[in-house]
C-alpha cells in the first residue's frame, strides 16, 4: 500500500528539511513529510490543500495530492540526511499501515507524529514512534466536539509520557476550554502547550502577548510558530 502525500508543487511530494517551528522540539533541525487527507475540517486550517477537495474554496486534488511508494518516500527522506523525522498532515494516522512500513525503513531516526488526537495508532506503528504532538481541536475550529474530542483517545494520549498536547488558541475565550480539557484528562502542565492561531507574524505576536500571561498564571507552556516568522505561510518550510 503506497502513501498519499501533499505536494509542494504539482507532482512533487512535500518532503523537506527545515527547523521545527512548534511545540517541544522547536528550533530542532528536522525532516518533514506531509501526508494528505484529514478526518476533520478546521475553518482556519493552514494546510487545507491536504483535504479540502470539494465545496467552496476547494483545492484541485490532482495538483495537491500525489501517491508514492513507501520505498521511494523513504529514499527521499534519507537523502535529506536528518536524524529527526516529523510526520504531519492532514491527519497522518489515517495512513497508519503504510506509515508503519515507512518508519521500519528509517532505523535510527527520532520520529514525531503530529496528530489531531482522534485516531488510535495501531501497535505496529506505535512501537516505532518516539513522540506524539497531539493537537485537539477546540470549539472555534468549527468541528463538532463528538468528532474532534474523542474521550478514549484523549485519555490514552494523556496517559502516554511520549505525548505533548498543543492547543491552538484564537481568543481568550478559548483558555477556559483548554483548562477544562486539562482537568478532565489529567494532562500534566509540562506537556501542555498553547499556541496562537495565525499565519502572519503580526497576528502571532499580538496573540502571544496575552497567551504568555495565561501560561504564567496556569503553568502551561507557550509555543510560537517559528517557521511563519522565518519563511511566511508557505509550503515546504
Amino acid at each position: 500500500m503506497p502513501l498519499t502525500l501533499a505536494t509542494v508543487t504539482p507532482g512533487e511530494p512535500e518532503i523537506f528539511a527545515s527547523i521545527q517551528g512548534e511545540g517541544p522540539s522547536a528550533w530542532r533541525p528536522s525532516v518533514f513529510v506531509r501526508l494528505s487527507r484529514c478526518n476533520l475540517a478546521c475553518v482556519w486550517c493552514d494546510t487545507a490543500y491536504t483535504w479540502r477537495f470539494s465545496g467552496p474554496d476547494a483545492f484541485e486534488r490532482k495538483a495537491n495530492q500525489v501517491v508514492q511508494s513507501v520505498a521511494e518516500t523513504a529514499e527521499r527522506i534519507l537523502a535529506l540526511r536528518g536524524d529527526r523525522l516529523v510526520v504531519t498532515g492532514g491527519e497522518p494516522l489515517l495512513q497508519a499501515p503504510a506509515l508503519a512500513r515507512l518508519l521500519a525503513l528509517l532505523p535510527g531516526m527520532h520520529v514525531e507524529i503530529e496528530t489531531n488526537g482522534t485516531v488510535a495508532p495501531p501497535p505496529a506503528l506505535d512501537g516505532l514512534v518516539h513522540q506524539y504532538n497531539v493537537s485537539p481541536k477546540l470549539t472555534h475550529s468549527g468541528n463538532p466536539a463528538a468528532l474532534a474530542l474523542v474521550p478514549e483517545r484523549l485519555s490514552a494520549f494523556a496517559a502516554d509520557s511520549r505525548t505533548f498536547f498543543k492547543f491552538v488558541v484564537a481568543s481568550e475565550a478559548d483558555l477556559a476550554e483548554v483548562a477544562e480539557l486539562q482537568h478532565r484528562y489529567a494532562i500534566p502542565s509540562e506537556r501542555l502547550f498553547v499556541m496562537p492561531e495565525g499565519t502572519d507574524s503580526a497576528t502571532l505576536r499580538s496573540r502571544s502577548a496575552w497567551l504568555a500571561q495565561a501560561c504564567l498564571d496556569r503553568g502551561w507552556r507557550l509555543s510560537d510558530r517559528l517557521h511563519i516568522h522565518l519563511y511566511g505561510d508557505t509550503r515546504g518550510t
